[in-house]
């Protein structure tokens, strides 16, 4: 006899934040691989220090506030907000002290052995000394400013994430003692090669090293590293703000001094300084880190760009999709969609020369006369926003749905929201209270028997770089009721309509939650004979998890494949012993979200796809769309990719019940990135 989910109480949720910190391990364990390319394994420190970068600008500070508010109210899994904090920092120095041996131990001593040797300047010859004393003179010494700190001259303002030296000087006439804070500059490379082209030297021990060109007639004292991190979460008041752009512009320029976080120092700063720096701050010693490997360690995509093939894995190039070329010319992409729809899984297949295509040719072709099209993220040279200029000064009727409060991202997208306006694209800034996260495009063309629609539903952004390292799926459809339902859709988003009655579209939020949940109770009245299978980036929604755990108390086979966070606790006796968790994270970035109802090689099946997380903020906060995929020519690249990922025994970590992420055995060898390229290859063939 099954017992009820609620009986479980807290116990059945794990912790969010620590959570994410489980994804930070699982990079440092490819950081740790041996049988990763050494410039690979670099690559997993650059994205695990820039993770953790933007954990602490935007998860920590949400546990700071709430303990600033007195907020004691315990999240999903019984944890008040000052035992996740602590909670969260106990972790954070362990994986802290991870790194530093994983860096210092076996990184650094390996890139020495391939000529990328990270020298110390006092180990120095004099002639490389006298090479990086030209260098310094000439490029770095202009760009520097040192900033006194005493009675005269207030302690400065540190900017967020930037990598700082704290000096100590002395008046050799009067003796008099001083503090100066020299920014290292981030506009300059971060690691400097020496003449030999085998040996680098940090930026910052170099500045060090010159420090009496910058105070000349002092004797230097100590000179210490450390590293600010702030509050980086904008907190922007949609409903009394006038002008949203111009708000949300105000407000990050906020973002560089915002409420200090966390502060990395090595451990040879001086006791008084740093006593002097959690002074200024306003913190105390819980917000000091401490490590012996150099700080920001994200720049180390330095050395990952330089051109070491045999350091690397072998480059990977999308292939065009036979259907979209013949005698290696591009076809018409909307004679090829109204012979049968497509689906597209990027990396494996080219971005450009499907979907940034098809944007193309919308704006070229004459017979178009409307593109509407949603952004969220887009690369700094966005082929698709060239597109949509082109298409606009070309008389189209265009609109982008520009989310300016994608995070990291508000910059570059006020700017493109500012080129598309000035090109006479109607520009529209989303649903107050909402952001719009789904990935979606319509176009309207002209033929002869009336204005037909074409559409692209996505699980990813509408971004060229990220193209080319996150998988991702792709629908172009002219499905009549699909594309009505994006027309209705972007009806609501520009105007002042309600949802209505989607006729296929899952549209959060509206019915998403209420769609999947309905789905997985449908699966849970077949006790044995359910199935459940489900790959997404983030699962943290509860009334999903207990949906899920009724369905594996049912008898249901629930299969998840969850890239970073988890709340559901798979197999807890009498919970969830049905449930099994696993995650992928290797070459490409895992970013699809697929549904599958039933048994995967059914017929009946019903299987979903689009841009949904399994998360509060997807299914009560975003606009989010979820595509049904009925066709069982489109079904087939799906319910491949999942197969082959839940076998994948290379790049898997599977959940246990304590809550810890275990890397899977490699038996067979199988990886679905490889598995997936050789097919992408084969099919051109």
């Amino acid at each position: 006899m099954t017992t009820a989910v609620e009986n479980f109480g807290s116990e059945r949720f794990s912790n969010r934040e620590l959570s994410r910190l489980e994804f930070a391990s699982r990079l440092l364990d490819l950081a740790d691989d041996p049988s990763l390319p050494l410039l690979e394994r670099c690559k997993f420190v650059a994205i695990y220090v820039e993770m953790l970068d933007e954990f602490f600008q935007v998860r920590v500070v949400s546990l700071e506030d709430k303990i600033a508010a007195g907020i004691t109210i315990p999240s999903l899994d019984g944890l008040r907000p000052l035992d996740q904090l602590r909670a969260v920092r106990e972790r954070v120095l362990t994986l802290t002290d991870r790194l530093e041996q994983i860096v210092n131990e076996s990184l650094f001593p390996l890139l020495a052995e391939s000529n990328i040797e990270i020298i110390s300047y006092e180990t120095l010859s004099e002639a490389d000394r006298q090479f990086l004393g030209e260098y310094f003179i000439k490029h770095v010494h202009p760009v520097l400013t040192p900033l006194a700190v005493d009675p005269g001259h207030p302690f400065p303002q540190i900017s967020n994430l930037s990598l700082n030296i704290a000096v100590t000087v002395t008046d050799p006439e009067t003796r008099d003692e001083r503090a100066a804070r020299v920014k290292v500059p981030g506009s300059l490379p971060r690691f400097v090669p020496l003449a030999n082209g085998s040996q680098w030297c940090l930026l910052e021990e170099l500045i060090i090293a010159n420090l009496s060109v910058l105070f000349p007639g002092m004797e230097i004292g100590h000179a210490d590293l450390f590293r600010v991190t702030r509050n980086a979460d904008l907190s922007l008041e949609e409903d009394e703000a006038d002008d949203l752009l111009v708000a949300l512009e105000l407000e990050l320029r906020r973002r560089r001094f915002g409420k200090a976080l966390r502060v990395e120092i090595q451990r040879a700063m001086s006791p008084e300084f740093l006593a002097l720096l959690i002074e200024q701050l306003e913190l105390d010693a819980d917000h000091v880190y401490v490590t012996d490997t150099p700080l920001g360690l994200g720049d180390l995509w330095q050395l990952c760009g330089l051109s070491r093939p045999e350091l690397k894995l072998p480059k990977w190039t999308p292939v065009t999709p036979p259907r979209v070329l013949s005698d290696g010319r591009p076809q018409n992409i909307f004679e090829l969609i109204r012979e049968s729809d497509m689906i597209i899984h990027h990396p494996y297949e080219s971005f450009a020369d499907t979907i940034e295509e098809f944007i193309a040719q919308a704006a070229d072709d004459p017979d178009v006369i409307g593109i509407k099209q949603t952004l969220y993220r887009t690369s700094g040279d966005s082929p698709i926003v060239a597109s949509l200029i082109r298409a606009a000064g070309s008389g189209k009727q265009v609109v982008a749905l520009v989310e300016l409060k994608a995070r990291f991202d508000e910059a570059a997208n006020i700017e493109w929201a500012k080129r598309l306006e000035d090109a006479g694209v109607h520009v529209v800034y989303g649903v107050v209270g909402l952001k719009t996260h789904s990935k979606t495009a319509l176009v309207l063309r002209r033929e002869e028997d009336g204005i037909r629609r074409y559409a692209h539903v996505g699980t990813g952004n509408y971004n060229s770089k990220t193209a080319r390292i996150y998988e991702d799926f792709s629908l172009l459809t002219d499905d009549d009721a699909i594309t009505r339902d994006i027309g209705d859709l972007f009806n609501f988003l520009t105007g002042f309509s309600h949802h209505v009655a989607y006729r296929k579209l899952v549209v959060s939020p509206v019915t998403a939650r209420s769609t999947i949940i309905s789905l997985i109770d449908e699966q849970t009245a077949l006790g044995s004979q359910g199935s459940i299978t489900i790959k997404v980036n983030g699962l943290t929604d509860p009334k999903v998890i207990d949906a899920l755990y009724r369905a594996s108390q049912a008898g249901c086979s629930v299969a998840l494949i969850v890239r970073t966070l988890c709340c559901l606790r798979p197999q807890v006796a009498g919970l969830s012993d049905n449930i099994k968790i696993r995650s992928v994270v290797g070459e490409f970035l895992e970013h699809s979200r697929v549904f599958i109802f039933g048994s995967l090689r059914s017929p009946d099946a019903k299987i979903l796809m689009g841009s949904a997380d399994l998360m509060e903020r997807n299914l009560e906060r975003r606009i989010e769309v979820l595509v049904p995929i009925e066709d069982s020519a489109l079904r087939a690249p799906l319910i491949d990719s999942i197969e082959r990922t839940l076998a994948d025994d290379v790049n898997s970590w599977q959940l246990g019940a304590d809550r810890r992420w275990r890397r899977i055995a490699t038996i067979e060898g199988r990886s679905v990135h490889a598995e997936l390229r050789q097919i992408a290859v084969a099919s051109t063939k």
